[in-house]
């Protein structure tokens, strides 16, 4: 008989962390979609930082990997590095893991890397007038459209 794990909660907790590639382009251009790797590590019970990139589970079964962007008393808010709408009300018990690193080109990176944290600072500086480009291109292409 073999020891199957069926989702992501069970493996992490199993084995601490886990390396996987991503689906969709919602963190990018930190992860690109289908050639880079992130690694999720066990939380350690903490509660989790601004800025932290983190896997949690959306009902029924969705996993998603996005970046903590505001720390509340009781939840999150959390936006993906490409994304304009904030997702809310994200609790402790529905994050699974935090991103300690990613693989790009075959190179590992950490989150504790100066490139990484130079990007992570640019991109939560920045993400007000990113959403607001974002939210004009859209506008624009809505009205271009026949």
């Amino acid at each position: 008989m073999t020891d199957r794990i069926v989702n992501y909660e069970e493996y992490i907790e199993k084995n601490g962390s886990l390396t996987y590639t991503n689906v969709g382009t919602s963190m990018m251009p930190l992860l690109r979609q289908g050639k880079d790797l992130f690694t999720i590590t066990k939380r350690n019970g903490e509660r989790c930082k601004k800025g932290d990139v983190v896997l949690y589970k959306k009902p029924p079964n969705k996993y998603v990997l996005h970046r903590i962007i505001e720390v509340r008393e009781n939840d999150y808010v959390i936006l993906g590095d490409n994304c304009i709408n904030k997702e809310y009300g994200i609790k402790d018990s529905d994050i699974i893991g935090i991103m300690t690193g990613y693989v790009r080109n075959g190179r590992e990176h950490s989150i504790s890397d100066k490139s990484y944290r130079l990007y992570s600072f640019w991109t939560m500086k920045t993400m007000g007038i990113r959403i607001m480009l974002k939210k004009l291109k859209l506008r624009i292409k809505k009205f271009l459209k026949p």
